[in-house]
């Protein structure tokens, strides 16, 4: 056996090999880091629920929440939730109404809260006072057109589906009975959105836990009303007319109105949203059938998750957010000055023309390090 050649100065070794030491850490934490995470394709279900506790969801009407827990505590449950369709007379603005189609009586309809890989159980109602077949198509769902096909009932018929809710984030949820009675539905009032939260919270922009002190919900709804040769709202008598007239009107691509939760002046005035300064708000906002873009005049989002995908890292001191039609959106801002916000479609015409405005009364003390006035208006010096 050849004697072994030690180098003269052990060290001059040591620094040459300690780059090759600190990559071959790295790519084995890289492995190890990998090897233990699982992409979204390769993700497995197990269980139909049946054997889940089961509570009830108290559903509200929109811009608040129902009760909910930003962190979970008791593990994956089934969630039970009702519907039940009305077809009624709204004013959509002062002097024009129309025949709104909805879930529980409220455009949009109420928003669900879950966590990740529990399950939504939805009892869905169509009184026999109504006209019309309903259905309802969860984009949180997997296979059967989102429940869609599985859910279709006539006046007079309720049906219950239930359905894991696998992704986390906030989605669309709509009617969807077929052909062009999908978009004469969905203009009509009846879409909502479900917020399905990540089991540990949210995290912001570094990864830590963040949470919040209030949450409001606001969809955007196209109309599309009929009108005479002079221009004015037509007064529609039944609902089966309104299926008939909207799905005439539509065709324009030329919304008549374009307001947050179902009506002219629904955020706005003595219907404003409130917060204190200090208070991190969370916005959950969507529109199911056109596109959008939220502002929030005086403040920005500091954390946005775009189409609401609460598994991605948020953006973070976004001015403007889009919403794409058929999806939602989620943002959060720390409230730091105290006033009345504008909330609103930054397509401007939209918003002061179409009803697309909301407001936020924000109370507390001014903070002067952020702005302040050095002069007041005077006459040009």
């Amino acid at each position: 056996m050849k004697n072994l050649m030690l180098p003269s100065n052990p060290k001059r070794i040591s620094y040459r090999i300690l780059p090759i030491i600190l990559l071959s850490f790295v790519l084995i934490l890289s492995a190890c880091k990998n090897s233990s995470s699982t992409s979204v394709l390769d993700r497995k279900n197990d269980g139909d629920g049946d054997n889940l506790p089961k509570v009830t969801q108290e559903m509200v009407a929109p811009p608040m929440l129902p009760k909910f827990d930003q962190v979970d505590k008791d593990g994956p449950k089934v969630v039970q939730v009702t519907f039940t369709v009305e077809e009624k007379k709204i004013e959509v603005a002062p002097g024009d109404s129309m025949w709104a189609f909805t879930f529980n009586g409220t455009v949009p309809g109420p928003m669900i809260v879950v966590h990740q890989n529990d399950y939504i159980e939805l009892t869905l109602k169509n009184p026999a006072t109504n006209t019309q077949t309903h259905n309802i198509d969860f984009h949180a769902s997997t296979g059967a057109m989102g429940g869609g096909d599985l859910t279709l009932v006539n006046p007079g018929q309720e049906v219950k589906l239930r359905f894991k809710a696998t992704r986390p984030g906030v989605f669309i949820y709509h009617c969807a009975p077929g052909g062009r009675m999908v978009p004469i539905h969905v203009t009509s009032g009846m879409n909502g959105a479900i917020m399905v939260l990540p089991r540990e919270g949210l995290k912001d922009e570094n990864g830590n836990a963040v949470t919040f002190d209030k949450a409001y919900y606001i969809m955007q709804q196209d109309y599309y009303l009929p009108k005479d040769k002079d221009g004015k709202v037509v007064n529609i008598a039944t609902p089966q007319q309104s299926v008939d007239a909207v799905g005439e009107a539509m065709k324009s691509l030329q919304p008549t109105y374009l307001p947050f939760n179902g009506h002219v002046g629904a955020l706005t005035g003595k219907n404003a949203m409130t917060a204190k300064v200090g208070d991190k708000v969370l916005f959950i906002t969507g529109e199911a059938n056109r596109d959008t873009r939220m502002h929030l005049i005086g403040g920005q989002a500091d954390l946005y998750w775009p189409g609401g995908k609460f598994n991605n890292k948020p953006f973070t001191d976004f001015e403007t957010w889009e919403v794409p039609g058929g999806s939602a959106a989620a943002a959060l801002y720390e409230f730091r000055e105290p006033g009345t916000y504008a909330f609103l479609d930054h397509n401007l015409i939209e918003a002061f023309d179409y009803g697309a405005l909301a407001q936020v009364k924000v109370e507390g003390t001014w903070d002067s390090t952020y702005m302040k006035q050095i002069e007041k208006p005077t006459a040009i010096k």
